[in-house]
């Protein structure tokens, strides 16, 4: 047969526009204008927090954009506009909170803000128009439009080709062998933002993938930097609890010698819960300042639940109403946030009546969208609102300027905090709100602390209820090891390790071994404790240095393979590998990436780049340090408090090997760092002389004090 040699029109965009403008922005960071007329609502125009100038100034050098400019094309189509980006033989990752998938290389995904993803298609609580190649540099579009990307994901029609060189044996066997593979994913990333007639592109280069996160995290505004009581235990209290009941858990709390920092009440605290009237419930909380002052002097941290929809029996509903959308939800109003006026009200209530009365953050639910669900309860696409701003626009960015408009409270008290939300977007990264989420898979909760991790969010796989008492230790183990260590116990009036099981925690049943249970709980949490100065330090250097505090291996080894698929298992601070074991595992393979690495429980040496075999008792989480580390591990407490002196045993693993350690020093709870007020004390070990502390003088005197240096024995595995 003759091959067929008819020649065929090349395809043009429908209308192609002008080469994009390029502008430096700041080191290894780049600005492309693609078409005209950029929408004003963007997260870049709405950040509150600047970039971090001095830690981007710090990074590499790079002379030239990650990217080849001219292989950048951008088209107006009748739906909005297309965006072509040159992709290699490259791995994709990010897009924010991303609960179903790890790589993304060949994928679409729409960024849609959504409580309720259904499938692997970009919806997620925090989705972000950022991904990050192991190509070493990141690209965010700044758009608060539903953009959809398809990562190498559709090729153009190639020239027609001979029958008998493309007939080829059908073998699939289901649709998943059908559907996976039949093409080669092409050489682009194709972006389609509707609505738009031009956007804002920003590169960020590296040399290595961690150092384009970096950048990014970075001009964000740097990572959050908390109170030092945020990184202790958090414990949220059933629902139905009154003021007595909240305060006999806390006495409780304290006598059974549990660690905790944060108690949080649940929408029972106010007078009307759907909408938010942000007013105490005077029938079950009868004296809120007097509950206020007990908890404080019980050194708890408060933390009230809300959402941002303003009830009519609200002190701020009239008031808001000239700034709030067309559309309600919950019969309330929602504020137009990304209003002045609009944020002056809500937070000026919010620091008069609460915070300066003694509460130290807030739960911000149902700040996302939900319509998936039977009854889709948000605000729609379609809403109008007074700034301009429509529902989609309004629902990208909705949980970020509702942390922005708290945050902006407690900075004016000069207050730090941690708080909860339930949605976030691009630059979130210096927001001290931690992302969390009604779905419970174990197995997504473990993939959202890894992929978090690439645009410098923060992530809670936070404890609710648990089908066995194995099941109560897994997800107990997963959160004291991630960035916020929360058991959501909101459902049930006991703690979950005094009764598990939610239909007998109701009913007051307590479990026939709970003394035992809370007694390993009780060793759990302090082990959490221990940690708080080495989890500091990390969050100091996430907010400097734009490192996140908890990465997946693939940023720390890009050039190795095995890691670009790896998502259970995450690099923890400096040095530590963290491999969660997930309910139903007695064992489980573990990659340990170049160097050598030392088994925290067994004290095994084990030599990288391989797999090994890890079995864990119920009470054990596999925990590995590089060999080479310091480690300091605090005394144990029961609380953090504000003013915290921590007696460090700083562990050697390396006696002559060890590198030296950073810890941050300030003084934990107001925005002074800003200022200087605030510094680094390094730990040093040498072989001979042993161990060493230097401080930089703004360090804050007196936060460590270094009782003992421990060299750890290790011995070597044939493994």
């Amino acid at each position: 047969m003759s091959m067929i040699t008819t020649k065929l029109p090349s395809f043009m965009p429908n209308n192609p526009l002008p080469s994009p403008a390029l502008q430096l922005v700041f080191p290894g960071v780049w600005k492309l204008r693609l078409g005209q007329n950029p929408e004003a609502f963007t997260p870049v125009n709405y950040r509150v927090i600047p970039a971090q100038e001095e830690g981007l100034c710090e990074l590499p050098a790079l002379e030239t954009p990650p990217l080849d400019i001219a292989q950048v094309r951008a088209e107006k189509q009748t739906r909005g506009l297309l965006v072509k980006l040159p992709l290699g033989d490259e791995e994709v990752y990010g897009f924010g909170l991303q609960l179903k998938s790890f790589r993304q290389s060949g994928k679409k995904k729409t960024i849609r803000v959504n409580s309720d993803p259904v499938s692997d298609t970009g919806d997620s609580h925090a989705p972000v128009p950022f991904y990050v190649t192991s190509g070493g540099y990141g690209v965010l579009v700044d758009t608060t439009r539903y953009a959809s990307f398809y990562i190498g994901a559709h090729q153009a029609p190639g020239a027609p080709r001979d029958a008998d060189e493309t007939a080829a044996a059908f073998s699939a066997t289901g649709t998943e062998a059908l559907y996976s593979g039949v093409d080669k994913a092409s050489s682009q990333v194709v972006i389609d933002i509707p609505h738009v007639e031009g956007v804002d592109i920003y590169l960020f280069g590296g040399p290595t993938m961690l150092d384009a996160v970096r950048r990014y995290i970075l001009f964000s505004g740097g990572g959050c930097l908390p109170p030092l009581w945020g990184l202790g235990i958090w414990y949220r209290t059933f629902g139905q609890f009154n003021q007595q009941e909240v305060l006999k858990l806390a006495h409780q709390m304290r006598d059974s010698k549990v660690p905790c920092d944060v108690l949080g009440l649940e929408p029972g605290w106010h007078s009307h819960a759907y909408s938010c009237s942000y007013l105490w419930n005077p029938k079950t909380f009868t004296a809120p300042d007097a509950l206020i002052a007990e908890l404080r002097g019980l050194d708890f941290e408060i933390n009230l639940w809300e959402h941002a929809f303003v009830h009519p029996t609200s002190p701020i509903y009239r008031e808001l109403m000239p700034y709030s959308g067309d559309t309600a939800v919950w019969q309330g109003l929602v504020p137009d946030f990304s209003l002045p006026k609009a944020r002056e009200i809500f937070a000026e209530y919010h620091e008069r009546e609460l915070i300066q009365k003694g509460i130290g953050g807030f739960k911000l639910d149902e700040c996302d969208n939900s319509d998936f669900i039977v009854s889709p309860w948000s605000f729609p696409e379609h809403a109008q609102f007074p700034s301009g701003m429509d529902g989609e626009q309004m629902h990208s960015l909705f949980g970020t300027l509702y942390a922005q408009t708290l945050w902006e409270a407690f900075r004016k008290n000069d207050q730090r905090t941690l708080s909860q939300v339930r949605s976030g977007h691009a630059l979130s990264a210096p927001l001290p709100f931690v992302l969390y989420s009604d779905l419970y898979e174990q197995a997504d909760f473990l993939r959202g602390v890894v992929n978090a991790g690439f645009c410098g969010q923060l992530w809670s796989p936070e404890v609710r209820q648990c089908a066995s008492v194995e099941d109560l230790f897994r997800r107990l183990q997963m959160v004291v090891f991630s960035p916020q260590a929360l058991i959501n116990a909101w459902m049930v009036p006991l703690p979950p390790w005094r009764q598990f099981d939610e239909v007998k925690n109701r009913a007051g049943e307590w479990h026939a071994d709970w003394e035992a249970i809370e007694a390993k709980v009780r060793e759990l949490f302090e082990f959490r404790t221990r940690l708080v100065p080495f989890l500091y330090s990390a969050f100091a250097d996430s907010h400097f240095r734009g490192i996140p505090v908890c990465r997946a291996l693939a940023l720390d080894y890009p050039q190795d393979l095995e890691t670009r698929a790896i998502d259970d298992q995450y690099l923890l601070g400096q040095n530590l590998l963290v491999a969660p074991m997930l309910t139903g595992q007695t064992r489980r393979r573990i990659y340990l990436p170049e160097g050598e690495w030392v088994d925290y429980a067994s004290g095994q040496r084990f030599s990288g780049k391989q797999w090994i075999e890890r079995e864990a008792d119920l009470y054990t989480i596999p925990l590995f340090v590089k060999f080479g580390t310091l480690l300091p591990l605090a005394e144990p407490r029961t609380s953090i408090g504000h003013d915290p002196r921590f007696v460090l045993t700083v562990k050697v693993f390396g006696e002559s090997e060890a590198a030296p350690f950073r810890l941050y020093a300030d003084d934990g709870v107001t925005f002074g760092y800003e200022k200087g007020q605030g510094g680094w004390i390094e730990l040093a070990w040498d072989a001979q002389r042993g161990g060493s502390v230097q401080a930089e003088e703004r360090a804050h005197a007196g936060r460590y004090t270094v009782r003992s240096w421990e060299v750890v024995p290790t011995r070597h595995s044939l493994r």
